[in-house]
């Protein structure tokens, strides 16, 4: 296997254990990781279109979710807690 094959290989683990952990929320991986579910959606979009693939945001995070966007949310999302805003808060400020 040459690179590309090895880091597509390992993106889609990546997406199949997101997939597996919808427990997580996107909050929680801004917080932990300065990243979450929709910033690699903008991460694939950017990708696409840099090769000249037209991509829109609904169409990156279909790939990203697995499903409609508005579904997964619906379905998985939970409000952020007052501790969660506090803490995403903190985190993006230690970040800048």
């Amino acid at each position: 296997m040459n690179r590309t094959e090895l880091e597509a290989a390992a993106f889609r683990r990546l997406l199949a254990h997101l997939d597996s952990r919808k427990d997580v929320q996107n909050i929680d991986l801004m917080i932990l990781a300065g990243f979450c579910r929709n910033c690699l959606a903008d991460w694939y979009r950017d990708a696409a279109e840099s090769t000249g693939t037209e991509m829109s945001k609904d169409e990156a995070r279909q790939i990203i979710y697995g499903e409609d966007f508005k579904q997964w949310k619906s379905k998985y999302q939970a409000d952020a807690t007052a501790e969660q805003l506090e803490a995403f808060a903190k985190a993006q400020k230690a970040a800048h």
